[in-house]
């Protein structure tokens, strides 16, 4: 993708057909290390920046939800010494990202397995949200330990649960139901999802949200993803049309 005309692209923009929930799955960090003779830490260090950048970007855009692929169920099969590497990495954001959420009115939440993070990832985790949980501007969304398939049949018990003691009528379960059992409940459907680096697929990432998604796959790593290529894909985004099922109208 061309960025020469990014600076027009930003004028394009159209604050009222701007996606309300963007979610990324940010993939790439590994490569980028390994193009250069780093260890994969260098590269997800260099993927924070990446992080930091995104997050200011949309909430200049007024993007009310960010979801971030931060870290997987499946990446729990990682060598220990690479997870050890990023927990440290993820309390070393929390610390210096703070004040920067609160100034600008970014509530974190996260979603996920939680308790299965370190207890000190944990209370970092905690602290901060607590810090911006009165923030109303953006919400910035840590999937961390999170797997899409855990999730839906984590919502079946809930909900199971609450038909055997009468709370739920079965014949009364909707679609609305589904989504307020689920870690995102509250929140708008993912309007436009990105993945960054080139691999085209989902990878047990927001399944139920993403039905009516827009997807845009870049080959670049996300280390290298800038403010640029990000106002490229919400102009793309704007020039899509999303028809839902629908016909559109002649």
């Amino acid at each position: 993708m061309n960025f020469s005309s990014s600076a027009s692209m930003r004028n394009e923009l159209d604050p009222d057909r701007l996606p309300k929930h963007v979610a990324i799955i940010m993939d790439g960090n590994g490569r980028w290390a390994k193009k250069r003779l780093l260890n994969r830490i260098n590269g997800h260090e260099k993927g924070a920046d990446a992080v930091r950048t995104i997050v200011k970007s949309a909430r200049k855009f007024n993007i009310a939800a960010l979801t971030l692929y931060a870290f997987s169920t499946e990446n729990w099969q990682r060598p220990h010494a690479e997870i050890s590497g990023l927990m440290l990495l993820l309390r070393r954001f929390l610390a210096s990202e703070r004040q920067t959420l609160v100034e600008n009115e970014i509530r974190l939440n996260t979603i996920g397995q939680i308790e299965r993070l370190p207890e000190a990832v944990r209370e970092s985790l905690e602290a901060v949200m607590d810090a911006t949980a009165n923030n109303k501007k953006m919400v910035l969304n840590l999937a961390l330990s999170y797997g899409a398939r855990v999730e839906i049949v984590e919502m079946v018990k809930q909900i199971a649960a609450k038909t055997l003691n009468g709370a739920i009528d079965p014949a009364g379960i909707t679609q609305k139901t589904v989504a307020d059992h689920l870690y995102t409940r509250g929140m708008p459907d993912v309007d436009l999802l990105i993945r960054t680096s080139g691999e085209m697929r989902i990878s047990n990432f927001l399944l139920w949200q993403i039905a009516y998604s827009e997807i845009f796959f870049t080959p670049t790593l996300w280390p290298d993803f800038g403010e640029d290529e990000f106002v490229a894909i919400l102009n793309d985004y704007q020039h899509r049309e999303r028809r839902f099922g629908a016909i559109p109208p002649t």
